[in-house]
């Protein structure tokens, strides 16, 4: 698990709406709605803020956040990102695992050769992908890789605990 931060973003602020303080609300969550599921909210500097009321406005999201009174003092948090405290996250079980838990991990194939560590992890539409940063002097000559996370056919084991990712890949690849 990444130790980098205790903090996962869940959207964005996006414009004022209206006079009084209302801004639009950019869901990263499944559903969007499900943004407003977590409480509090970290926005800017970690500084806290709750909802004070929410709505559906045509295909996107309003809220009023409290505290934030005014289009001025919408205007201020606007294009801020919305953090909570990961631990709101549900438990994904032993077969589930969130992104941020695979960034650090050490990726090692089925033959026991080790590629190095996941950079990150990004969608491509077609699937999940690890972004590993090869070890200093690679036997391959390879400095990143870039493998499909898609569990039986790459991925075969992702050991939470021992930070490690098994997968069926070919080094040279």
């Amino acid at each position: 698990m990444s130790l980098a931060s205790d903090k996962v973003i869940v959207g964005k602020i996006g414009a004022p709406y209206g006079v009084k303080g209302w801004v639009k609300i950019n869901s990263y969550t499944e559903t969007p709605e499900g943004i407003f599921e977590y409480a509090p909210w970290f926005i800017g500097e970690e500084k806290e803020y709750q909802i004070d009321q929410w709505r559906p406005h045509g295909k996107s999201l309003v809220a009023k956040i409290v505290g934030v009174d005014s289009r001025d003092d919408a205007e201020r948090i606007k294009n801020l990102d919305i953090n909570i405290n990961a631990s709101q996250l549900p438990d994904l079980g032993d077969e589930g695992v969130y992104w941020r838990e695979l960034t650090g991990m050490k990726v090692v194939t089925t033959q026991g050769y080790d590629l190095g560590v996941v950079k990150e992890v990004f969608n491509t539409g077609a699937n999940d992908v690890i972004h590993v940063k090869a070890n200093v002097g690679d036997a391959f000559g390879q400095k990143e890789r870039l493998l499909p996370f898609v569990f039986d056919e790459v991925v075969q084991e992702v050991d939470k605990e021992a930070k490690v990712i098994k997968v069926d890949w070919d080094p040279g690849f």
